[in-house]
């Protein structure tokens, strides 16, 4: 596979990953309290674009790997962080499912019923820690060996350090509607918002440098980089 195919099918799906998520966040401000269908479709759609972010993920570490093989060690960083940050969403998004179905009346399910407390570290602190860890492996690849434009390795690194700012935000409550709290809304949603806006200007970055990666991309990188 070349370079240019794994540019374009990296943008590809972190580009339709990043508006599944986008469009699932405002379905969080609908309803005051959400009734089921609500829920479920909300996690329905986070679901399907943590499953394609995989991809996306994967994509990203082949490509770090094909420019430069010695750097696969913050590329495995970089791939290992994304999966687990999308095993972790998983698990809050099916108990949010799994207490709307099981309560016999509608419910805020990122504050009420049995397994509500369970989704704080997930959707807070842990889910910042991971991203985080991603967002800097990345930056520094992305700075290293000019895989993107400068502004992508830059804003990598903003938006870890904004998302380890939230991380103690666990010791302020857990009232959602609070945005500094251990399930606020700047913790969770707006944080997931963020990321995806910003997945997304990365992904259509990623497609159009496509078109200037040809068959001696990595050599001509590998020979600019080390002159």
């Amino acid at each position: 596979m070349t370079e240019a195919t794994i540019r374009k099918r990296t943008g590809l799906f972190g580009l339709i990953s990043s508006l599944l998520i986008i469009a699932q966040v405002p379905l969080y401000f609908v309803y005051e309290t959400p009734p089921d269908w609500n829920i479920i479709t909300r996690s329905l759609i986070g679901a399907t674009g943590c499953t394609l972010f995989i991809v996306y993920f994967t994509g990203l570490r082949q490509l770090i790997a094909r420019v430069d093989p010695a750097y696969d060690w913050p590329a495995t960083v970089t791939h290992m962080a994304g999966l687990l940050w999308v095993a972790v969403v998983f698990v809050p998004q099916s108990m949010e499912v799994g207490a709307a179905i099981s309560v016999d009346h509608d419910i805020d399910t990122t504050k009420e019923g049995p397994f509500a407390a369970a989704q704080y570290l997930l959707q807070g602190a842990v889910s910042r820690l991971l991203m985080g860890l991603f967002l800097i492996a990345f930056g520094i690849c992305v700075t290293r060996l000019r895989l993107l434009p400068k502004w992508v390795g830059r804003s990598a690194y903003v938006l870890a350090a904004v998302n380890l700012a939230f991380v103690p935000a666990v010791y302020f409550g857990d009232d959602p509607a609070d945005f500094y709290s251990a399930q606020g809304w700047g913790t969770t949603a707006s944080m997931g918002a963020v990321w995806s806006i910003w997945t997304l200007a990365v992904s259509v970055s990623m497609l159009r440098s496509a078109r200037r990666a040809g068959p001696g991309a990595a050599s001509t990188q590998a020979a600019a980089q080390a002159g």
